[in-house]
């Protein structure tokens, strides 16, 4: 017969087993859990990108830049997206009869300052001064040059945050509605529109930047 201090061991030694085995048991599963808990966070994630994915759509994507190209390269654009430092005028876009230059801000040199002419709004009566609060071309050191450009290497200059302001998607989006952008469209006396209305700019440029921007070949 064993002694009660035999019995005691053995009795504790049971316990110790039992406990280690339930611990053991427990930490199985909080390793399954947490797995699948990754699994799933993962498979979340892949479903997103693959979703974005989804979305993109390259023929879509530069069939719409083809009319937001034919808008930006229209006098009502090119302009004041020269590729030298005077600004042009008229719909042949010709240099600026004053020949102004860009300037550090792109508002103009010394005494020629842009807003010299440039009120806040166009004044009234065919070629006359056209006016806007912001009257500017783009700054020195940020020209976005539209003028010469094709169709590839400006859709590649306006996704590039190095060229077109430091702008995301987001930034690029709100662009379209920009006042001096919107001004395109309301370019006072004798000077013609861009090809199409804002609204079918708009709604090009936002599919051109959600299907993935890309870039025609050409």
């Amino acid at each position: 017969m064993k002694s009660k201090t035999g019995q005691k061991e053995i009795r504790h030694s049971y316990k110790l087993t039992a406990a280690l085995s339930v611990l053991a048991i427990l930490m199985t599963l909080m390793v399954t859990i947490s797995a699948r808990s990754e699994s799933a966070a993962f498979g979340s994630k892949d479903k997103e990108v693959f979703a974005d994915q989804r979305k993109r759509d390259s023929v879509k994507s530069v069939e719409a830049f083809s009319k937001v190209y034919s808008v930006l390269i229209s006098p009502r654009c090119v302009n004041c997206h020269p590729a030298g430092d005077v600004p042009l005028q008229g719909d042949d876009s010709h240099l600026h009869a004053m020949l102004p230059q860009r300037g550090k801000e792109g508002k103009g040199m010394l005494t020629m300052k842009c807003a010299n002419c440039h009120q806040s709004e166009n004044t009234r009566g065919p070629h006359t001064p056209p006016g806007n609060p912001n009257w500017h071309l783009p700054p020195a050191d940020m020209k976005m040059v539209f003028e010469g450009k094709s169709a590839s290497e400006l859709a590649k200059q306006l996704m590039d945050p190095a060229q077109n302001g430091h702008k995301d998607m987001k930034a690029l989006i709100a662009h379209a509605d920009d006042a001096l952008v919107l001004w395109g469209w309301e370019p006072g006396d004798g000077r013609t529109l861009p090809p199409l209305s804002h609204k079918e700019f708009k709604e090009a440029w936002i599919t051109w930047l959600k299907n993935g921007a890309y870039a025609p070949e050409k």
